[in-house]
């Protein structure tokens, strides 16, 4: 039975692509029909000798893609890894959503990274990397793991900032834009909501996990606000006045211990990104939590987005990234809408279609 719906899978996936896609050729490149992208979010397709795969250049690509997400309580790694070699490489795994082409060859000088955009399917990013030998290879991944794993993650989130630029919550929307002078598209479902001073707290109910959206502000004073100390002492003074918990005594608080801070840009501009681990004071619940504080300087203040959840027992990956691309799409007063983040840096390279197609 098992082996029947494969084939049936296979048969329906393999009429999709000849329907969409031109020919058999290494050209790829969209089409007036170009189709969906397969795979789940975070999954990824590594296209390499399997003998390679097993090596150490092979180790250290692994090594990278299979790195645990940072700021969760549970380790969950950053993506689910499939492997497949070159000459299988063709039909219906060429619309994978998110691939990595591995490219060694003696032509090539020093190592390189480059993208190219939907050319099998869209949604869909394809990054080659490029090397002259495996020793190379292992130490140019090594040098730009991050590169590597924001590159896909962004991709990811932008996939989701697309669909919440077709699908937000417009109730939520128009409140923080009364009262912040903010726009920020966060999903549809969170339709529970509470008020506070210069603070709003929205939420969505999936039974046993909560998704929450949160958004404040204060008045900027100097660098220093921007601060890891800072920032936790903040945070839990707002967190604690707004957010109790079920009976008195109780409010959310910042576990000060698995705290991690960074600066960030969005947008082209300055941001403090911190995630970490929240609690609820003298109850059991927690989880993780990943915050933006950016400067409003029109009006001399910072304006705090933050996205966290409550999933006991449960991956929290998916979740916490789906809230964190919300965190990109928050429109400052006088600010253009920018619908995607930035992705094209630390040394990437676009291809053009026609060069793409040459592959």
């Amino acid at each position: 039975m098992k082996k029947q719906v494969m084939n049936l899978l296979g048969m329906a996936l393999m009429a999709l692509v000849l329907f969409s896609c031109k020919g058999d050729g290494k050209g790829g490149g969209k089409s007036l029909f170009t189709p969906v992208s397969s795979g789940r979010p975070y999954e990824m397709l590594v296209v390499m000798d399997k003998d390679m795969w097993e090596r150490p250049a092979g180790r250290a690509l692994f090594n990278v893609l299979d790195q645990d997400v940072s700021g969760l309580p549970q380790p969950e790694r950053s993506f689910r890894i499939s492997q497949i070699i070159p000459d299988k490489f063709k039909r219906g795994f060429r619309i994978f959503r998110n691939i990595i082409d591995v490219d060694i060859q003696p032509i090539y000088t020093q190592g390189k990274l480059k993208y190219s955009r939907d050319s099998y399917a869209s949604p869909q990013m394809i990054m080659t990397i490029q090397a002259p030998d495996e020793a190379t290879f292992e130490e140019f991944v090594g040098k730009n793991k991050q590169v590597i794993l924001d590159f896909f993650t962004k991709a990811e989130m932008n996939r989701q900032i697309a669909q919440l630029k077709k699908d937000h919550n417009q109730l939520a929307s128009t409140k923080v834009g009364s009262t912040f002078g903010c726009d920020v598209w966060i999903p549809s479902e969170m339709e529970r909501y509470k008020q506070g001073e210069d603070f709003y707290w929205f939420s969505a109910d999936r039974g046993n996990t909560l998704l929450n959206f949160v958004i404040y502000s204060y008045p900027y004073t100097d660098k220093n606000t921007f601060t890891r100390d800072f920032f936790i002492h903040k945070r839990d003074s707002v967190m604690k006045a707004n957010i109790p918990g079920s009976l008195e005594g109780m409010y959310m608080a910042t576990d000060s211990n698995y705290v991690e801070v960074k600066n960030i840009a969005v947008k082209g501009e300055y941001a403090f990104e911190a995630r970490g681990l929240w609690y609820m004071k003298g109850d059991m619940m927690g989880g993780p939590f990943v915050s933006h504080a950016r400067v409003d300087r029109p009006n001399g203040r910072v304006v705090v987005v933050e996205g966290f959840v409550y999933a006991p027992e449960k991956p929290k990956r998916d979740l916490m990234r789906q809230l964190e691309a919300s965190l990109y799409t928050l429109n400052l007063p006088q600010e253009q809408q920018i619908d995607e983040i930035v992705i094209g840096v630390g040394g990437l390279e676009e291809e053009k279609p026609a060069e793409a197609d040459k592959q």
